[in-house]
């Protein structure tokens, strides 16, 4: 699939980490962005993941910066493009419009992917005379070092499509799940916002500080859940017993716990505390210090799990 056009249509963080992705196994990668600055983004971008890419093993012999092209219609960016990355800011009315636009531009053939995390298929299907060949395809950010991408069709999807977007996800080194029923967040954003609640709660019911508490993730669970899942971690947590014998053992602790989770929302007075904490916790580092020490981190960590994955 290395010798396909695959298109970008919005080139902001996440369009130019996919459209470096693409670049790195081979495609010939179109982009389009409203952006006056979005080719000279887009290259610096580029080079900034390349070694990223290429200690990850991402980078193929085809791979040239000579098959990335920049368009001023996004009609003219997707005529050719077997796949089509969307990542254009999250406004229903903008991504509409978009999908009015170059719907009759794409070749028969195409697959039409949103990166949307927080709006559903069904919202942004309405954008389409016939919307059979897009799918919502979310990546976890920033797409070219996070494996992960949900992908999403429903009954207006034709037959066959949501498997050939993991296909061709899997064929670029992503590690796809299929969502099977809508919900606002999807799947791993859900999942980060109920540990991220739960944190928030410990910190202003003054458990701990904000930094004690990440560290509490980063070094207990956090290393686990790079492992594995929480259900299969738990599996293994109760011995020979598996699941069954965990949940027998320890279901009132849970069910305790479950309901002194907290409840709240992300005010003005909590967001301050949060802010304050934070600032500390990073008072030594930059934000750019804070984001290449991470993405470091990140791509050490797929690199030691990578022989170990099935």
């Amino acid at each position: 699939m290395s010798d396909q056009t695959t298109a970008v249509l919005g080139a902001g963080v996440i369009g130019a980490s996919w459209a470096s992705l693409f670049l790195a196994a081979g495609h010939s990668v179109t982009v389009y962005d409203p952006n006056k600055s979005v080719e000279q983004n887009v290259r610096d971008y580029i080079n900034t993941a390349w070694p990223t890419l290429s200690r990850l093993g991402l980078v193929s012999d085809a791979s040239s910066t000579d098959k990335l092209t920049f368009f001023t219609s996004p009609s003219e960016a997707v005529a050719n493009a077997t796949f089509v990355q969307e990542s254009v800011s999250e406004q229903l009315p903008l991504k509409q419009r978009l999908y009015r636009t170059i719907e009759e531009a794409l070749l028969p053939n195409a697959i039409v992917a949103s990166s949307a995390s927080g709006l559903t298929l069904t919202e942004m299907q309405s954008g389409w005379n016939n919307p059979r060949r897009f799918v919502l395809g979310h990546p976890f950010n920033p797409p070219h070092l996070i494996p992960l991408v949900e992908v999403m069709g429903n009954d207006k999807t034709e037959a066959g499509v949501v498997e050939a977007a993991q296909t061709f996800y899997e064929s670029v080194g992503k590690v796809t799940i299929r969502v099977n029923k809508e919900k606002p967040g999807h799947v791993a954003n859900r999942l980060q916002a109920a540990v991220w609640r739960e944190a928030i709660h410990l910190m202003k019911e003054g458990v701990a500080s904000v930094e004690d508490i990440d560290t509490a993730m980063w070094a207990g669970p956090g290393l686990r859940w790079a492992a594995m899942g929480p259900t299969l971690l738990f599996h293994l947590g109760a011995g020979t017993g598996g699941l069954e014998a965990f949940c027998e053992r320890y279901s009132d602790s849970f069910n305790r716990w479950w309901d002194d989770l907290g409840e709240l929302h992300l005010d003005e007075e909590t967001a301050a505390l949060l802010v304050a904490g934070v600032a500390e916790e990073a008072s030594t580092q930059t934000q750019a210090e804070l984001s290449e020490r991470r993405d470091a981190m990140i791509t050490a960590m797929q690199i030691a799990a990578k022989p170990h994955r099935r």
